[in-house]
């Protein structure tokens, strides 16, 4: 159970923000919603403050008052540059120096696979490795990494970093046999990040209990996080409709899957 007496959820329209708010008050005593627009059917324990991320007076106020924030607002795939600048840079620096200006004490920031999405699938790497990023958007998440670093270092200001891999219903292909992370696991995984005494900053991995897995996530099991779902339940049915890609394609050599494979998005929309 989360210690918070308020904490704000940014992207709280969003696929995964959705799914937070069904963790009712295992996030905080009060929950704040932030996205774009008015969320809607507000529960007795919810709060509604919508903001543009990349306007610092709008995040400062759904800041103010919360010691704890769950930021998984902005763009959530490739895009021009711009779109990741103002959605993703500025508005994860809005966020953490909103932070630091009203004592917030910690973030649950949702990286991403693609801050490390160039190393090959063959590797099975931590949370400590260099960022290998696939994309713009793969940039930005690694920037906020490095942010909360820094916020941490020089403020104090305490950071989970979760590195999701594919958080959707199930998983839909073989990469996601590997990268999967059920809804259920993602909610509880996010609860122990704010129910955890202390977390100073940490990198983890999203990932539910998949017999197959790129990623060596020792880190998250010090939260007290044990996946209950797994992709293997899916694995026969995504085998008998899928067929087993080029190993020398990027999108199949890659973690990063696709987004290693695709061009600069700003080449392919001029």
């Amino acid at each position: 159970m989360s210690h918070f007496q308020r904490t704000l959820v940014t992207g709280a329209a969003g696929r995964l923000g959705a799914q937070l708010r069904l963790s009712g008050t295992k996030l905080g005593k009060i929950v704040r919603l932030s996205a774009l627009e008015p969320c809607q059917n507000l529960a007795p324990h919810e709060e509604d403050a919508p903001a543009d991320l990349a306007d610092f007076d709008a995040v400062s106020r759904a800041v103010e008052g919360c010691d704890a924030i769950v930021h998984m607002g902005g763009q959530a795939v490739e895009a021009p540059w711009k779109t990741i600048l103002d959605s993703n840079i500025s508005g994860g620096y809005n966020i953490y120096e909103a932070a630091r200006r009203h004592g917030v004490k910690r973030i649950v920031y949702a990286s991403s696979v693609h801050a490390i999405g160039f190393y090959e699938r063959t590797q099975t790497i931590d949370g400590d490795v260099q960022t290998r990023p696939d994309s713009l958007y793969g940039v930005s998440k690694t920037f906020v990494e490095n942010l909360a670093r820094y916020y941490f270092d020089k403020f104090g200001i305490e950071t989970v970093c979760l590195r999701i891999g594919s958080s959707f219903e199930k998983p839909t292909d073989r990469r996601h046999l590997i990268t999967w992370l059920s809804f259920d696991d993602c909610r509880q995984l996010v609860e122990k990040c704010l129910s955890a005494p202390r977390v100073g900053f940490m990198v983890a991995y999203g990932m539910s209990n998949n017999s197959e897995a790129f990623w060596d996530n020792r880190t998250a099991a010090v939260l007290g996080y044990k996946p209950k779902d797994s992709a293997d339940a899916y694995r026969d049915e995504i085998f008998a409709r899928t067929e087993q890609g080029d190993p020398n394609d990027p999108a199949v050599r890659y973690q990063g899957g696709s987004f290693c494979a695709d061009g600069h998005f700003e080449d392919k929309n001029r």
